[in-house]
């Protein structure tokens, strides 16, 4: 994985404004690695992927982050900093592919969600983008999602369906799917200085770096038009000078 020079990213931004989530996420780890073939990315787990976002967005805007969540309880705004490390997942063990998961009499082979079914999510109108098998779209994104990512399922040795597994089997499964792929589900504890509330916080990599780089695009697409109003350059011409020449002659338009 390369970090992405200002030209392939602004490209990015610009292809993304019309895509889904999904679709950005793959865009931007396939300019980030064009020796990797399109399948493949859309083949990762959602934890793998999410992982090398994280990645990209350290090569790109640094190892910290800042994010600003609204506190439960009394609805006071409060920003958190942490660093790339601090929500590097580490899997218990090593996943094999596919997986396996006996409960009781039942036996399930399975995979991991990836970025097909999220999409497939998308296409069948489920709301949000459920990451395990627990589903955060509703019944009918976790039995697609089920659908999709159970490969077999045996009842005391005899083939079944996955549509058959009790409450407590799909409970199990979500729980095994979330340990083999923790990147796909980032928590952050946080404390409100206000009221002492305390709460766990999703935190999604995607829409957090996506929003990073459309503010970026916006403040990098200013510069490129002062400098071009002021000495003619084209957009190319102002993207390959670097951060720090690039401020100084933006402060002597100013002067």
């Amino acid at each position: 994985m390369r970090a992405l020079p200002a030209r392939d990213l602004l490209e990015v931004w610009d292809r993304g404004a019309c895509q889904a989530p999904c679709e950005r996420a793959l865009a931007l780890l396939a300019a980030a690695s064009p020796e990797a073939a399109a399948e493949d990315l859309a083949r990762l787990s959602i934890g793998r992927r999410d992982g090398l976002l994280l990645d990209l967005r350290e090569q790109t805007f640094g190892a910290e982050l800042v994010s600003v969540a609204s506190c439960p309880g009394c609805g006071e705004g409060l920003e958190t900093t942490f660093r790339a490390a601090d929500i590097r997942a580490v899997p218990e063990a090593e996943a094999a592919d596919p997986l396996e998961l006996t409960s009781g009499a039942w036996t399930v082979r399975f995979r991991l969600p990836d970025s097909t079914d999220l999409t497939a999510l998308t296409v069948a109108g489920d709301a949000g983008e459920p990451r395990d098998a627990g589903g955060e779209g509703g019944e009918g994104g976790r039995a697609l999602l089920l659908a999709r990512c159970v490969l077999s399922v045996e009842l005391g040795g005899r083939p079944a369906i996955a549509a058959e597994l009790p409450e407590e089997v799909t409970r199990a499964l979500a729980e095994r799917m979330e340990r083999s792929d923790p990147q796909a589900e980032v928590r952050i504890a946080l404390t409100c200085p206000s009221c002492g509330h305390r709460w766990e916080s999703v935190f999604d990599i995607l829409s957090f770096f996506w929003s990073e780089i459309a503010a970026w695009a916006e403040h990098t697409l200013r510069e490129v038009h002062v400098l071009a109003s002021a000495y003619g350059w084209r957009e190319p011409d102002v993207l390959a000078l670097g951060p720090r020449r690039r401020q100084l002659y933006l402060r002597l338009v100013g002067e």
